[in-house]
């Protein structure tokens, strides 16, 4: 397959559809020297972007967490990110939507008077996790952990939040794993680098509280979906230790959908029925 630099169709950009080959930035756009930039992942499904609204609002939202505001309305985004969806002919997709700040006046750590711009592409993506869905994902555990508050804006889905993901990633594909598990500042289990993170014990759900890291729209998704089930859930601090005692796990996100996790670290679960029948729910629900 070609690079994502090197294919047909069209990415929205600045307010158009442009050639895909040449959806491109100056080497001094800003985001590219200091992460200035929010994103966001969406599925489409059967034609229709699941949470679509929600993702848009998100994305507007982080913007103003970064201290920028998207020269575009929630209405004016969704009505760009059909229009991708209509150029690209694709019915089941993967939508990516982006907004940074661009090159202009400014190069430094300041840069009010550089234009903020956006786009929207879209894409085939199967699943994020490849056969995981079936044995369960393998994780390891990063020596990286989620930050403080008090040293980023955490709830933001911003460039920068990233960097450890990927260093995290990069290291768990070495040792043979999907993914790898934070931990946060203070000790207590976060989440995956790209997904949160959900346990079970005695027929309950346990996932930890996110005052530190994103809250999904899929992980309040499936929180929603397991108390119309009238499956306990406990939001709440879990301790590394923890991790022995449950006894089924899987991820949540846009792109990982509902993984089941086999593996993390030296701790294994079982891909029990809770775990599949969320799964399938999930599956139902995003193709409604």
């Amino acid at each position: 397959m070609s690079g994502y630099d090197d294919r047909d169709g069209q990415i929205w950009m600045d307010g158009k559809l442009v050639d895909w080959r040449g959806a491109n930035v100056h080497i001094l756009t800003h985001a590219l020297h200091y992460a200035s930039s929010v994103f966001e992942g969406e599925r489409c499904y059967n034609g229709t972007i699941f949470k679509s609204r929600e993702h848009s609002e998100r994305l507007k939202k982080s913007a103003e967490m970064v201290g920028f505001e998207i020269p575009y309305t929630v209405d004016e985004i969704e009505a760009a990110k059909q229009e991708v969806l209509t150029a690209s002919g694709l019915k089941d997709a993967y939508v990516r939507a982006i907004a940074w700040r661009g090159a202009g006046e400014d190069m430094g750590v300041a840069s009010a008077r550089n234009p903020v711009r956006m786009a929207i592409a879209a894409w085939e993506w199967g699943a994020y996790y490849g056969d995981a869905k079936m044995k369960g994902a393998k994780l390891d555990i990063s020596r990286w952990k989620r930050p403080s508050p008090e040293t980023i804006p955490v709830h933001a889905k911003a460039a920068g939040l990233y960097m450890i993901c990927t260093i995290s990633k990069h290291e768990a594909e070495a040792k043979g794993c999907s993914d790898a598990l934070f931990m946060d500042y203070r000790g207590y289990v976060a989440e995956a680098t790209g997904a949160n993170i959900f346990f079970v014990k005695d027929g309950e759900v346990h996932t930890p509280d996110p005052d530190c890291f994103l809250n999904g729209l899929t992980r309040q998704t499936v929180i929603e979906m397991l108390k119309e089930r009238q499956i306990p859930v406990h939001e709440r601090h879990i301790m590394p230790e923890e991790l022995e005692g449950f006894e089924q796990c899987w991820l949540t996100g846009t792109a990982a959908e509902v993984t089941p996790v086999g593996q993390i670290g030296d701790y294994t679960f079982e891909v029990g029925a809770l775990t599949r029948q969320i799964a399938e729910d999930y599956e139902k629900l995003v193709r409604s």
